[in-house]
């Protein structure tokens, strides 16, 4: 079964989380839709003196409640919650293990996860031990532990995907990039069914030092920390912190069909753009952002009006946002106005690599319960900001196509399109 353009059509059959407002699906979205923050102070010794000290963090995670204590002393964190996540998506889409299939059959289900960093904090353990005994002390897991295709790695050893691998190590894109490329090689025929999506934990020291010194965090908000993620908001100051996994299956229609697989959304236009133009702001007229919207629509085959409701990037930095709001603009000219934005990022902080998948699993509960979630601590309307963002409270609504973006770090951008599923 083919789309307009005579392409296969990539359908959405299961979906899993673990965030810091929830460790599965349901978890997570009931949080969203209650606008309940998962930031809160940091659990890092010895960073008093930083200008932030808090984060969305996984809390009460233990690995080994999902797999026994070898296996989890082998995986970096991004990874754990990379295969937790995986672990619940795909038991959603009704495939749980890979292992029953046959050989071939194994070969036609691939991996392709995002990540900004991989195995920071790992980095950061090996750096102590090398500095304070020696490089020779550093554990032999370390390797692979660390580099970023290790969650793509393990997920697909561990559920036995055997096809397609790959890893996109595009900033805060990476999880709507791995997305969209994992939608391509299904419509090119190299793969029936994908895991794909974003994981990342990455929050340490080095990584708390990195960020606050180029000013990009959050500082306003220590003593209340519910209070710091607040896009588009005209008392914004940076991005909160955060970790987690968002991992969708996707699945070639035909094929989800001949197995009575349940639907619960499509994936049918996606976009990736450079700005070119400096390594951590986009362009003012967010330009690179404007030919990834435009991209992901025309791919899909619709018009800006066609959309329902933007996941918007919304990370809670003065520069982006504005950006941001002015290529929506560009892009939707009056429609604009009219279409709902809400920021998943209120909530959750920003997971950088995990956040596209995380935004993706939150569109497809939208699409299903016809709810938009709101864009939490919208308190002080911001003149270069004024579209309709859902400030403070969900809200009804019918919604069959979303428009989800993920802009990053050295301007790399993705959006993908998002809609509910029609035979």
């Amino acid at each position: 079964m083919t789309d307009s353009n005579g392409r296969r059509r990539v359908v959405v059959t299961g979906v899993g989380v673990v965030s810091a407002i929830g460790h599965d699906v349901d978890t997570f979205w009931d949080a969203l839709k209650a606008g309940k923050s998962g930031v809160t102070p940091l659990p890092l010794e010895d960073i008093d003196d930083y200008p932030c000290r808090i984060g969305a963090t996984v809390q009460d995670f233990d690995p080994t409640t999902y797999m026994d204590r070898k296996e989890s002393r082998r995986m970096a964190r991004f990874a754990q919650l990379a295969v937790v996540a995986a672990g619940e998506a795909l038991e959603s889409s009704g495939l749980s293990r890979l292992d029953g299939l046959s050989n071939d059959q194994r070969t036609r289900h691939g991996v392709l996860l995002g990540t900004g960093i991989g195995g920071y904090p790992e980095t950061e353990a090996a750096a102590r031990v090398m500095v304070k005994r020696s490089g020779t002390r550093i554990s032999p897991y370390y390797i692979p532990m660390m580099l970023p295709n290790m969650a793509a790695a393990n997920v697909s050893r561990v559920y036995g995907a055997t096809g397609y691998i790959g890893t996109t190590i595009t900033a805060c894109a990476a999880g709507t990039q791995a997305l969209g490329e994992a939608v391509e090689v299904i419509r090119r025929g190299g793969a029936d069914v994908m895991i794909a999506g974003g994981a990342e934990a990455g929050i340490c020291e080095i990584g708390l030092g990195g960020f606050s010194t180029i000013h990009a965090l959050s500082t306003s908000s220590n003593e209340t920390p519910e209070k710091a993620s607040r896009p588009f908001d005209a008392n914004r100051d940076g991005f909160v912190p955060a970790e987690g996994a968002g991992i969708l299956v996707l699945e070639d229609l035909e094929h989800a069909l001949d197995r009575g697989a349940t639907i619960v959304g499509e994936i049918s236009g996606w976009g990736v753009t450079s700005d070119a133009h400096h390594l951590v702001h986009p362009p003012e007229d967010g330009a690179g952002a404007v030919r990834a919207m435009l991209m992901a629509l025309n791919d899909a085959d619709i018009d800006p009006q066609d959309v329902d409701y933007i996941n918007a990037h919304g990370t809670s930095t003065p520069v982006n946002d504005a950006a941001e709001t002015r290529a929506i603009k560009t892009v939707f000219g009056e429609h604009a106005a009219k279409t709902p934005i809400s920021s998943t990022k209120s909530m959750i902080g920003h997971s950088l690599g995990a956040s596209g998948g995380l935004e993706a699993a939150a569109a497809i509960r939208t699409i299903k319960d016809g709810v938009i979630h709101p864009t939490i601590n919208y308190e002080n309307p911001d003149p270069a900001c004024d579209l309709d963002y859902v400030p403070n409270e969900a809200r009804k609504a019918e919604v069959n196509t979303i428009l989800s973006n993920s802009f990053g770090f050295g301007g790399q951008n993705a959006c993908v399109v998002i809609r509910k599923f029609e035979e």
